[in-house]
Formats: C-alpha cells, structure tokens, sequence
C-alpha cells in the first residue's frame, strides 16, 4: 500500500483589526491564492497517479478539496476585509473633498467687522 504525503500548507486565520494592513491583507491573498493553485495541482496528479490504490486516492484527494475550501473561505474573507477597507478609505475622502468653504492657507480670507 503506497501512502502519497504532499506538503501542508499551514493555515493563518487573522482575528482582529488590523489598522495600517492594506500591503498584507494583498499579500495574504496573493499567498492564499498561490496555495490553492499548488493544492490544484497536487489533486491533479493524485488523480492521474497510477501507483496506489483506487481508496488511497479517494481519501487523498478529498484531503486537498477540504484545505481547497478553507482557503477559499479565508480568501473570500480576506477579499471582504479588503473591500470595507477600501470602501471605508473613499468614505474618509468623500468627506474631505465636500467640503466647499474649507479654508486653507491660500484660500483663506480675514474679514474684520
């Protein structure tokens, strides 16, 4: 009987806010997304190993989809994550750019009554 062992990625989950992780939440995703192309390979060559047996394989390949799943729900979050940051960044420039009689240094004018 022929045991196939492939590597398993180890899997972060980030609870907490994290303030100033635009760059990581990317780079997270873009790690996420490179396990999961890894994991698709690997479920493609178990299932065109010949060596092994018919079971061995079914259990092997239901391994990789399950670590394909928590990728894709943590990607998915990550994804989430990433569009309230965005939303929430436009938001704070929404509202700095509505104001029309804000004041700066070239623009402001002394009025004495």
């Amino acid at each position: 009987m022929t045991t196939i062992q492939g590597p398993t990625p180890s899997l972060q989950t980030s609870s907490g806010s994290s303030s100033a992780s635009g760059n990581s939440i990317s780079a997270q995703i873009s790690r996420i997304t490179s396990q999961i192309t890894k994991l698709t390979q690997q479920l493609k060559d178990v299932a065109s190993d010949t060596s092994g047996s018919a079971e061995d394989k079914k259990k092997q390949a239901e391994l990789i989809q399950n670590q394909i799943k928590m990728l894709q729900a943590q990607l998915a979050q990550l994804q989430r994550q990433q569009a309230e940051e965005s939303q929430q960044k436009q938001a704070q420039q929404q509202s700095k750019a509505e104001g029309v009689n804000s004041p700066t240094a070239s623009n402001q004018i002394d009025i004495y009554i």
